[in-house]
């Protein structure tokens, strides 16, 4: 036995979701995805999503409507006669007539421990906010935001220098096998669903590029927290002067160091910079245009020195 499946999905983060749930044995009836979008250095080639991509890699029908106000793409996907749609990132409002557009509705795999961190960037916002667990869940859609009642769920720590790339992976392998073992209970009619509390309810906004530029007048851990929050994208970033001339630089991984000195100063060879409160070390960078490059590696090229002021 199998279900016939419409998935929903966009970007990377969604592939394994939907690879895992064809090689599960389900029938893949069609998947949708956000329209190809302009690429390329000069931005006139048109790509299509990760997800579309792996579509076409399996040999399924891939849809990109721009949303679901027409009348005839409503119907388009009622006709696939799906048993449920499974939703990963897919990045579009969802009307009431596709949510109830297949035998057993749509589920949703979402990255936070619901009802904390509903939205549209609940990774980074985890690690900015100094989170130490996060996970995936399992839910049945409704017409809110991340409301729906909960079916499963699956735990994972977030360790210490965590990096919003490294959670994305990791919650993603461990969605795709949690959506899985859902779609199987689905399947037996053994899937609980357990509504969400209306307590611990916390919203992920997405990230604002006010909120990129490093601050260290704020306390190390907090910056630690952004800078691992924003990496590899979009990226928290700090300037100095290079050559000259003032440069920016992305940090993509970082640790909490010992020391202090004044917000924004580079207190010793080994790019620990000075906070708040004690410091952070900058372990990977990346200069503008350049390519990334650990501390080591970037100081031979650019002195970063004792006693310079960044920021």
């Amino acid at each position: 036995m199998s279900l016939r499946i419409i998935f929903m999905g966009t970007p990377d983060f969604s592939v394994p979701v939907l690879q895992a749930l064809h090689a599960a044995g389900h029938e893949i009836a069609a998947v949708y995805s956000q329209p190809p979008r302009p690429a390329g250095r000069r931005g006139l080639e048109l790509t299509a999503s990760p997800v579309h991509r792996a579509a076409d890699a399996l040999g399924v029908p891939v849809l990109t409507p721009a949303n679901f106000r027409q009348t005839e793409d409503v119907e388009r996907f009622v006709a696939f006669g799906a048993d449920v749609a499974v939703v990963v990132a897919y990045g579009l409002l969802l009307p009431e007539p596709i949510l109830n557009g297949t035998r057993l509705g749509c589920y949703n795999g979402h990255a936070s421990l619901l009802p904390r961190w509903r939205g549209a960037a609940p990774i980074q916002r985890a690690i900015m906010a100094g989170d130490e667990e996060t996970g995936m869940i399992v839910m049945k859609m409704d017409k809110g935001l991340d409301t729906g009642p909960v079916a499963m769920t699956a735990r994972v720590a977030i360790g210490e220098t965590m990096t919003a790339g490294d959670l994305h992976d990791l919650l993603s392998e461990t969605g795709a096998r949690l959506m899985v073992a859902a779609m199987a209970k689905l399947e037996r009619d053994d899937l609980p669903l357990t509504p969400q509390s209306s307590e611990g309810v916390v919203y992920a906004a997405k990230i604002g590029k006010e909120e990129c530029r490093v601050d260290f007048t704020k306390p190390a851990r907090e910056v630690h927290n952004q800078m691992r929050g924003l990496s590899p994208f979009p990226g928290a970033w700090f300037e100095a002067e290079i050559g000259g001339k003032v440069g920016r630089i992305k940090v993509l991984y970082s640790e909490l160091s010992s020391g202090s000195g004044v917000p924004g100063t580079v207190i010793d060879d080994n790019l620990a910079i000075a906070c708040g409160s004690s410091a952070v070390r900058v372990t990977r960078l990346q200069k503008a245009g350049g390519k990334p490059l650990t501390a080591d590696e970037f100081l031979r090229g650019t002195p970063l020195i004792h006693g310079m002021k960044v920021g």
